[in-house]
């Protein structure tokens, strides 16, 4: 048995799931020990981070009548929050 599975059919199987939220905790995001987005604001740094979310803020809120609609916005919402977390932290 093949145990590759897509990214696409992972997608599929973890939306079907009821207490999925593709907004604050998408799973292909949280697997293994540190999310996603820790390991880019690691990475990036405050100034490089705070630029990584207003851009994805850009990006979502472009897509929205596009693609996924509120979801997206939703998600845009989420990179300006931590934009603001980012901002107040260096206050």
């Amino acid at each position: 048995m093949d145990t590759y599975q897509s990214h696409e059919e992972y997608m599929k199987q973890a939306m079907r799931q009821s207490d999925v939220d593709m907004v604050n905790s998408p799973p292909h995001y949280t697997s293994g020990d540190i999310e996603c987005i820790d390991a880019i604001r690691a990475a990036l740094g405050p100034e490089g981070f705070k630029a990584f979310c207003r851009g994805n803020a850009i990006k979502y809120n472009w897509r929205s009548s596009l693609k996924n609609g509120v979801e997206d916005i939703a998600k845009a919402r989420w990179y300006m929050d931590k934009l603001i977390e980012t901002e107040d932290e260096f206050l």
